[in-house]
């Protein structure tokens, strides 16, 4: 099975690279290796049934491919150089990192690519790959790769005058599973991310995350469904690309938290919450008023309540984005209502016919409940005000 590894799905543990090897297409007996270590790891058997995956068509090329066999999983950035001088018109060569098939891999994607580009550098300056079959200095360079990469999880390469660092970045843990009541928000300028980086479905969803539309709305909005798109989601906080905040009602209650004390010391948050949460760019809002409304923020005092009072709009502030930021940098945090049906209570025909009552248990948010009934706050809220034995519960 041959995959272009875009998405972190990838189960099992962290291990260790069991082969390094190098193919290439030859113009007369088509795609081999000519260079690995151990010797003789991956067999010409094993290596024929892959090889097109390995040298792959052009719509492949320089993508992180993923071959998972019984014993082994293959990583590789296959690679292809233009130029008159090569038979065919073209270099292609491909560097593969070999591992156990139940390890994950997706931590050596970047040092794949990133030995590939020194390769291919390598070859564009001196044709260091296909000057000559003599790959000795190669396979110097891929047991160096392997040994270092293994014991230290860093490598430098240096041929000639030129030099690569490698690292292998810091396995991430997966992230817990998306709900249907989350927003995802960007963490970054959202102009700054290319949609060729990323899957056909994901550039279908990139557009409606704005920090206000939930899962199950972008879903609807996207045309996709909704369990991909919560799997788009997830790989997207995976690579630190987004984060999830909750759902922005003004019958929000929000909580400040400790870190406001940080936010009064520290010139340069001040700055990006300035910039972030000012309506107008060119009339920031003051760090005082600002200040102020995240300080007023607590227990039954609603957005609502809190715009009313204070007037943002009059104070240039954009309470929207003002609590975005605050959700991101963990300097508030949202107050969830949950309601509970009071146990051992008589229920009413209503509470009988009722389906949204299964939800009273004291598990399910009012965010929750409207993402799964459709039903909105209010409408609930009418409910639970209506039965004295449905209490809510903030925490």
């Amino acid at each position: 099975m041959a995959s272009i590894s875009e998405n972190v799905g990838e189960k099992g543990q962290e291990g260790p690279i069991r082969c390094i090897f190098f193919a290439e297409f030859h113009h007369i007996a088509g795609p081999k290796i000519t260079c690995q270590v151990p010797d003789n790891f991956i067999s010409k058997d094993i290596f024929d049934n892959v090889s097109v995956y390995i040298i792959p068509k052009a719509q492949l090329q320089r993508s992180t491919i993923t071959i998972t066999l019984k014993d082994y999983k293959i990583l590789g950035f296959p690679v292809k150089i233009d130029d008159k001088k090569y038979a065919r018109n073209a270099f292609y060569f491909n560097l593969c990192f070999v591992c156990d098939a139940n390890a994950r891999t997706v931590h050596y994607e970047p040092v794949v690519k990133k030995m590939s580009d020194f390769l291919m550098a390598l070859e564009i300056e001196n044709c260091f790959l296909s000057a000559s079959d003599d790959k000795t200095r190669l396979a110097e360079m891929l047991a160096q790769v392997m040994q270092d990469l293994n014991l230290h999880k860093m490598c430098t390469l240096t041929e000639g005058t030129m030099t690569s660092h490698l690292k292998v970045v810091k396995l991430a843990p997966e992230p817990k599973p998306v709900l249907d009541h989350q927003v995802p928000i960007f963490l970054e300028d959202k102009e700054t991310f290319q949609n060729d980086q990323w899957d056909l479905t994901t550039q279908q969803v990139l557009p409606y995350i704005d920090g206000f539309n939930h899962v199950a709305r972008i879903a609807a909005a996207a045309d996709v469904e909704n369990n991909l798109v919560k799997s788009c989601v997830q790989n997207l906080v995976y690579y630190g690309v987004v984060t999830l905040i909750p759902i922005f009602q003004y019958s929000n209650v929000y909580a400040v938290t400790p870190k406001l004390r940080q936010l009064g010391d520290d010139i340069k948050l001040q700055e990006r919450c300035i910039a972030y949460a000012s309506k107008l760019p060119r009339q920031p809002a003051s760090f005082r008023d600002i200040y102020r409304m995240y300080s007023s923020m607590t227990y039954g005092i609603t957005m609502k309540d809190l715009c009313q009072r204070l007037n943002p709009q009059n104070l240039r502030i954009n309470e929207r984005r003002l609590v975005q930021f605050g959700m991101i940098e963990g300097l508030i945090r949202r107050v969830y209502n949950y309601p509970v049906l009071l146990p051992g209570a008589s229920c009413s025909e209503e509470a009988r016919n009722n389906p949204i009552y299964k939800y009273f248990t004291g598990t399910y948010s009012l965010d929750e409940i409207c993402c799964s009934t459709g039903q909105s706050t209010a409408q609930i809220e009418d409910i639970i005000e209506r039965d004295p034995n449905v209490l809510m519960i903030s925490k």
